[in-house]
């Protein structure tokens, strides 16, 4: 199968082929935690814009992590579900690329959210005096609009690359959407050269934003030990504990998965892992940031009430 025999192929996406009983249970899980995903990145969404006690810097990119997730729940679940719902059908290359092209898109576009968001936090707490002088609100509509348009270059690359090589048939994808190891599997071509620009790209959008990230809490927590009271490093800490666990479940999934793209890990695993970050880690965000935030319980409470 050449190049251009490879586009008139019809993807099948096989995730969750293993367990064919549960996919119906599996279906409704997964539309509960989608609606629910849907909802609490939508109020996070709609807190911001309407409370004008959450219009402040540090506000500015919970919002833009909120649409993020929305992205990623719209791009990835209700395939998901038609997947589970009715196994076999089939999937055009041009709606496989597109999906698979979004996928990138919000993955290195979270990237580097979580390191302005680290960053953000580091200059808080460790240059206060400085701060609002710093993250003026040019400095944040900058820093967000890059992040979003970050994702644009680094999809489109590997996204065209990636099918512009022929597939084997049958087209069987052992995933339940798109993504680029599943697709490698499919390849009748050698990929050694895409594979190592993976990798390089991987380690400049992942681990990069990652070290940073480490580097901006390295330098919060010696702040927070010259601290004299208990009660401010309380408060301090408090302030980067929603984005610290947010950073781990987002980096302990994705980076298992996209470090190593060819790796031996089995279908269903890597089922399993890539539902944590693309179906569950969306729903969990938002509560995190509002169950551990008080000015956004607060503000979640004078829009509800009044």
């Amino acid at each position: 199968m050449d190049a251009n025999q490879s586009w008139a192929c019809e993807f099948i996406l096989l995730g969750f082929a293993h367990v064919p009983t549960l996919r119906p249970l599996l279906a409704a899980l997964v539309l509960a935690v989608f609606l629910l995903s849907l909802l609490g990145n939508g109020l996070i969404v709609l807190l911001t814009m309407w409370d004008a006690a959450l219009h402040a810097p540090m506000y500015f990119f919970l919002p833009q992590l909120a649409l993020v997730e929305l992205c990623f729940s719209l791009d990835i679940v209700p395939r998901m579900l038609a997947t589970l719902l009715w196994p076999g059908h089939g999937m055009s290359p041009v709606g496989c690329a597109l999906q698979m092209l979004l996928v990138l898109a919000c993955v290195t576009s979270e990237c580097f959210l979580l390191t302005i968001m680290a960053g953000d936090r580091y200059l808080a707490i460790c240059k206060p005096l400085h701060y609002g002088t710093i993250m003026s609100p040019q400095l944040c509509h900058l820093l967000g609009a890059s992040c979003w348009l970050a994702g644009v270059p680094v999809s489109l690359v590997f996204t065209i690359w990636l099918f512009s090589f022929p597939f084997c048939g049958p087209c069987g994808i052992h995933h339940f959407f798109c993504d680029i190891s599943p697709l490698l599997s499919l390849v009748c071509a050698d990929t050694r050269v895409f594979e190592t620009n993976v990798l390089m790209a991987t380690v400049i959008v992942m681990m990069v934003p990652f070290c940073l990230i480490a580097a901006s809490y390295i330098g919060v927590l010696v702040t927070v030990l010259r601290m004299p009271s208990f009660t401010g490093r309380h408060k301090a800490l408090s302030t980067c504990a929603s984005h610290l666990i947010v950073v781990v479940l987002f980096y302990g999934t994705t980076g298992v998965i996209h470090l190593r793209p060819r790796a031996n890990y089995s279908p269903e695993s890597k089922q399993v892992v890539s539902v944590s970050y693309t179906v569950v880690a969306p729903m969990l965000n938002p509560l995190i940031y509002s169950l551990r935030n008080k000015e956004v319980k607060a503000a979640l409470g004078r829009v509800c009430f009044g």
